[in-house]
């Protein structure tokens, strides 16, 4: 007899083995239409998997993301069938499932380019119609080994090689198609949602740019069309709003071969930089913290005491001088450290809380960079707590509680908040781990902010809170991160002094809210889609003259917006005024102020907001008051009444 549990906890019994797609039909008819794969034990397997034993079951559909995953997946597979048969020739390398799709790496004979997708398409549906069965096949290693030399693929050989287990499978669909995959699969091509095809790169066998270029095809599928639809809307938007395109066009930032994965910040840009970090900076001084700077270039001794020679050697940039070895350092943490055991410290210094706007470095793969998102230079609002174990919660809260005063002033909302534990590559004791998760959980129960576990996921020297912000198009983001760590004051021999004068270790917390500003800056401008609210636009006003008689009056109000404290620019040129208007809309300048031979004489300006338009016309004093009152409350839409 066996024995299957399900979620709910009804238990189903079987005289004896039962394929997975028995179970489904023993729960209901609808279920068993609709399902594409199941877990056993937590497991992700096929529905046509038989179980022999005793088990806890759970059906998968596609509205899962376990479901939709596997669908997916099976999705690449019906791709590569497609392009096998479009492209003869071609070798398949890699296809997987990934968040909102899949792709398929391929070594093809010719070029395929995005003109080739929309006959890829019709090849996939021709496919999909015919509905032929996923079928897993097993076979032991050298059989499967034989097999692939037989198919001329290296790519396959190579990734059979790399497989564990010695039963390797196989996934056929329709008569010619085989693949070696490891699943699951759905149970048919019938079973693929409304999919599309959305993209060709190339991409770097194993990212490594000294290795071959393949061609990698993007595509995505969901379970109905209006789901496939409203996803592809979003990527419409996203296109508009694409931080790297708007960056260019609203003359904020640049990317230039001379210095890959880094940013140069245009005066505009680096305007909307200081705001972001003039705002860390007073939320800091709120909550306490102390700033210092340090080195960028440390020695190497430093970095095999910290761990990050060990354990994130590969991301490093070292370079040699005087005969000894030095890194650049990707994270501000050791200079701190270094700080702080230059003095002597007594329990009533507790807690210390230095924050450093530190510019690290991390070297990602050519094929990782990604605009402001993914970048090899950035700068980090940084912040260390020393603390004893008795204040290492309280401190963790009141991080906590900064993280949400910041992203509520940027109008920003949270998705979800993860607590990341132990991974197996990380330095301190286990007793360690234990102490730092409790903590940071505790925190986050006492503040009753829900969360999810990520197992295995925290930074090798300590776990993490991560917070995952959503933006305006329903998008989300890794931002900020609270980290507890009781190794590296381990490994630097850090004290301070008790009450009883004996020497006693501190906890260290490192705290990164925004975390790196250039990605902070990247979701702000898609967020926003560079329609800033006024306190951190570049130019909060531009002043535009009718004819050329008011140059000296538009001057003028500039002088006096500026004594304010605002932003401003002018646009004093020939041009009739409705071309004036529409560059500063194009540079979605929040405010325009016109000036003609009325407004001159009257010491006024014909204001206007956008997108709303026409304000009024309004005395240049009046104009600053509510200009500032709203730069001041830092609010998005404006909260100004300029009729009042």
């Amino acid at each position: 007899m066996i024995r299957i549990t399900l979620p709910d906890g009804d238990v189903l019994s079987f005289e004896g083995p039962v394929p997975l797609r028995e179970v489904a039909e023993r729960i209901g008819p609808r279920l068993a239409r609709e399902a594409v794969a199941a877990q056993v034990d937590g497991d992700v397997v096929d529905l046509a998997h038989v179980v022999d034993r005793d088990a806890t079951v759970r059906i998968l559909t596609p509205d899962t993301p376990e479901g939709l995953e596997v669908m997916r997946h099976s999705a690449s597979h019906v791709m590569a069938e497609a392009i096998l048969a479009l492209f003869p020739g071609t070798r398949l390398v890699y296809g997987p499932a990934i968040e909102d799709g899949f792709y398929y790496d391929v070594d093809a004979p010719e070029p395929i380019s995005v003109e080739d997708l929309p006959r890829i398409e019709r090849a996939m549906k021709r496919i999909v119609k015919e509905n032929a069965p996923f079928v897993r096949e097993e076979l032991g290693r050298d059989e499967a080994r034989e097999r692939v030399r037989e198919e001329e693929n290296p790519y396959k050989l190579e990734n059979l090689e790399r497989a564990r287990g010695e039963r390797i499978s196989f996934y056929h669909q329709g008569e010619g198609f085989n693949d070696l995959c490891a699943g699951p699969h759905v149970p048919s091509t019938g079973r693929i949602g409304a999919f599309k095809l959305l993209s060709v790169s190339g991409a770097y066998l194993h990212g490594d740019a000294s290795e071959k270029q393949l061609t990698r095809v993007y595509g995505t599928t969901f379970p109905s069309r209006d789901e496939l639809e409203a996803y592809l809307h979003r990527l419409e938007e996203a296109k508009k709003r694409d931080h790297r395109k708007l960056g260019r066009e609203l003359e904020l930032f640049e990317f230039h071969p001379e210095a890959p994965g880094m940013a140069f910040w245009r005066p505009r840009g680096t305007v909307l930089y200081n705001q972001v970090v003039g705002y860390a900076r007073e939320l800091n001084r709120a909550h306490g913290y102390e700033e210092i700077r340090t080195p960028v270039l440390l020695a190497k001794d430093l970095w095999v005491t910290s761990g990050h020679w060990d354990n994130y050697r590969d991301k490093m940039y070292v370079t040699e001088k005087d005969g000894r070895e030095l890194g650049v350092k990707p994270m501000n943490c050791p200079g701190g450290i270094i700080l702080y055991k230059a003095g002597l410290h007594s329990h009533n210094d507790l807690p210390i809380r230095w924050a450093e706007f530190g510019h690290v470095h991390r070297h990602e793969g050519g094929g990782e960079i990604h605009g402001l998102v993914r970048v090899r230079g950035f700068t980090q609002d940084d912040a260390h707590i020393y603390c004893t174990p008795e204040q290492l919660t309280d401190e963790v809260k009141g991080c906590i509680r900064a993280v949400f005063e910041l992203y509520r002033t940027f109008g920003l909302s949270f998705d979800h908040i993860e607590l990341s534990t132990q991974p197996d590559k990380c330095i301190g004791t286990d007793q360690m781990w234990r102490a730092a998760e409790q903590a940071l959980g505790a925190a986050l129960e006492a503040l009753e902010i829900g969360y999810r576990v990520n197992p295995g996921d925290g930074a090798f020297y300590g776990p993490k809170i991560d917070f995952h912000i959503g933006d305006a198009i329903g998008r989300t983001w890794q931002m900020g991160t609270i980290q507890v760590d009781f190794a590296m004051p381990e490994h630097f021999d850090m004290t301070y002094v008790d009450a009883d004068s004996g020497r006693k270790r501190p906890v260290m917390i490192h705290r990164a809210i925004a975390g790196s500003l250039e990605r902070f800056i990247g979701l702000l401008v898609e967020h926003y889609a560079g329609d800033f609210p006024l306190w951190l636009a570049p130019e909060q006003v531009r002043i535009a003259t009718i004819t050329d008689a008011q140059a000296a009056y538009a001057r003028e109000v500039d002088a006096r917006l500026r004594a304010r404290g605002l932003r401003t620019g002018t646009d004093l040129g020939p041009e009739k005024i409705g071309a004036k208007i529409r560059r500063a809309e194009l540079m979605k300048i929040p405010y325009l102020a016109v000036v003609g031979a009325r407004e001159a004489q009257a010491g006024t300006v014909s204001l206007r907001r956008r997108p709303q338009g026409e304000v009024g016309t309004l005395d240049v004093d009046r104009v600053a008051d509510g200009l500032c009152k709203e730069a001041a409350a830092r609010t998005l839409p404006a909260q100004v009444d300029w009729q009042a």
